[in-house]
């Protein structure tokens, strides 16, 4: 079928069993020779294709609300709804979203990039529908792994309380990111193992059906025995219990089982759960045998052998350099404990995990968790590295002001992720955890320029002991320089200049150090000298360095790859408010207040004048005698 002329999905409705077998075939060799160009989501995609055809079979899509949780699985749907011909842009500037887009289609009626959120969504679509008297169905579809997240718990007990009409579609395929963790998931185990329960259920309620209903002491006496013998086969009545019709374990990629428990579901009163068993990466052996998540979200891939196409050699990941200086202290301090939620793999914890197995923690989707653990093991003299994606440590906010700032506890987090992440889009941008860790006493926040700054950092972390303690570090590889054979701790607050700022001077730290150095090399060519200063404390502030600049009267240009609002550049601002240098000219670089899409980090910055071009710009305003040349 030729994919690329699909506009809508009402034409699966008239397939049948043959028919849309064909499709997924189909739909699972475009993804594959789509994803190996642009990369992208290619497992869980993979896994949901019959899914997401019966889906489309069985419901009517907008009418009825399909409300994807993580969001990044699909892509099948943006297919069967008219997107097919617009996947060689995926996840590219102004190119097709690799989460659902409200703004994309009318079938896309919920953004996800986070998880555990679509059944809370799914609630407040089933009461307005309920309140407005309207009859269409809510279905949210959840991954195991996005079920184990505390939000996605209150929403499952919520729904069951309020009996909605709520049908939740649970994609188990056994994995999340990594390897999923958990007693859910070890219910899960069970349930997806019970096919006994279901063919057995089906004679117990055919049997209770024979035994006489006179009386209640025969009618209680039928629903105990029955309660008793379910209990006897399996170990997993939570979701009964909780008040849902439990359908499964369905098998995910048999059309003839989806679409029967599918229409079972929709004559159901009450909220439904359907437990569908799937396979992450199926009809491609390279993703269909990962265990370990490599095939979760990829880059570009060759599709005969399953090699991604990276650089070859190069300097090590931000998240290993990171990773393996803790590692490095965990050898000498047995208080050093390390905790994830769902990313040992993407933090690059696992030697970490096999080194000290009993000091290694990941937790599942579970950020808050995550964050409350780390302070109570601090509270208790531990070291806790908390490793935490920026863009995942907003939904830990309250655990990091409430349970860790508020009781100083020393707590190392090692903020992953942080600045533009590029293709993943507005709900990965990791530009927001500056503006809302600056503002909480006890917050000491610090970004290094290169490998080496990023090891002493991550001792002088470890050595901190007056409260929490952030690390800030970008997703890709580092820069490529030599390695201290120690590691050694920085004077807190401290900041280092890397050129005499005697004409202007341009503050800055990370990534954004390069640039500031090449427009610093560019006007000391026109005569010009400017100094660059590796801020790499952000909170607190070099105040000796602040002072001297503003004594003197330099200019200076701040440069900042994360919101301007709240940011770096606004505590420099607030400083010299606070100290009364009125006359100080102060000049921010970064990123608007707006969220931030798709698109090559490259790119982005230079739109927002995030560069050396951009430095230069903003230097010749205020130095117009100087006569710069940008």
């Amino acid at each position: 079928m030729d994919l690329l002329k699909i506009t809508d999905p009402t034409f699966v409705k008239d397939l049948d069993v043959t028919q849309m077998e064909a499709l997924s075939a189909d739909i699972r060799e475009f993804l594959i020779q789509s994803t190996s160009k642009t990369g992208g989501h290619i497992g869980p995609n993979l896994g949901v294709v019959e899914l997401t055809v019966a889906l489309h079979h069985c419901f009517d899509s907008p009418e009825d609300k399909f409300l994807w949780d993580v969001g990044h699985q699909s892509y099948v749907h943006k297919i069967l709804t008219g997107r097919a011909n617009r996947f060689d842009t995926l996840r590219q500037h102004d190119g097709l979203d690799g989460f659902p887009k409200r703004k994309e289609s009318e079938h896309d009626v919920w953004e996800t990039g986070h998880s555990s959120t679509s059944l809370s969504a799914a609630a407040g679509m089933a009461i307005a529908r309920d309140i407005r008297g309207q009859k269409y169905h809510v279905l949210p579809i959840i991954g195991d792994g996005a079920l184990t997240g505390g939000m996605a718990l209150e929403a499952l007990n919520h729904i069951g309380d309020m009996k909605k009409n709520v049908i939740v579609v649970l994609n188990d395929n056994n994995m999340s990111i990594a390897p999923n963790v958990g007693a859910m998931h070890n219910v899960l185990g069970k349930l997806r193992t019970s096919g006994k329960f279901k063919r057995a259920k089906k004679d117990i309620e055919a049997a209770m059906k024979k035994i006489p209903t006179a009386g209640d002491k025969i009618a209680g006496a039928a629903e105990r025995i029955k309660d008793s013998i379910k209990y006897l086969l399996v170990q997993g009545t939570f979701f009964e219990e909780m008040g849902y019709t439990y359908l499964g374990p369905v098998n995910g990629h048999d059309y003839n089982d989806l679409i029967t428990n599918m229409e079972f579901a929709k004559k159901v009163k009450g909220p439904v759960l359907m437990h569908v068993v799937t396979t992450k990466g199926k009809g491609y052996q390279p993703a269909e045998s990962d265990r370990i998540g490599n095939w979760h979200g990829t880059g570009p891939y060759k599709i005969e052998t399953g090699d991604f196409i990276k650089p070859v050699g190069g300097p090590p990941a931000w998240s290993a350099i990171i990773s393996d200086a803790v590692l490095e202290l965990a050898q000498k301090d047995e208080r050093v404990v390390a905790i994830t939620p769902a990313m040992p793999v993407g933090s690059k914890l696992e030697k970490f995990a096999t080194a000290f197995p009993d000091r290694f923690f990941d937790v599942g989707i579970a950020e808050q968790h995550a964050t409350t653990m780390a302070a109570g093991l601090a509270a208790l003299d531990m070291k806790p590295f908390l490793a935490i994606y920026s863009t995942f440590l907003q939904r830990a906010y309250d655990q990091v002001v409430h349970d860790i700032c508020r009781q100083e506890l020393n707590v190392m987090i090692g903020i992953d992720r942080a600045g533009l992440v590029g293709a993943d889009g507005e709900t990965h941008q990791g530009i927001f955890d500056i503006g809302f860790l600056r503002g909480i006493p006890n917050m000491t926040i610090m970004m290094p320029k290169d490998e080496n700054e990023a090891r002493h950092l991550v001792k002088t972390a470890h050595d901190y002991d007056a409260g929490p303690i952030a690390i800030r570090y970008p997703r890709g590889n580092g820069i490529g320089v030599k390695i201290d054979d120690e590691m050694k701790a920085v004077p807190i607050g401290s900041w280092e200049a890397l050129s005499e700022p005697a004409d202007v001077a341009i503050l800055t730290f990370g990534t954004t150090i390069p640039m500031a150095v090449e427009a610093a090399m560019e006007l000391k060519r026109q005569g010009i000298q400017a100094g660059v200063i590796n801020a790499r404390f952000i909170k607190p502030l070099d105040k000796m360095m602040l002072h001297d600049l503003m004594k003197r009267g330099v200019p200076i240009i701040t440069v900042e790859e994360s919101l301007l609002k709240g940011g770096f550049g606004t505590a420099v601002l607030e400083f010299a408010e606070e100290h009364g240098y009125d006359q100080a000219v102060v000049r921010r670089i970064g990123l608007p207040d707006t969220f931030i899409s798709h698109g090559s980090v490259d790119m982005i910055l230079a739109e927002h004048g995030i560069s050396a071009l951009g430095i230069l710009s903003t230097i010749q305003k205020i130095l117009p005698e100087k006569q710069i040349r940008a």
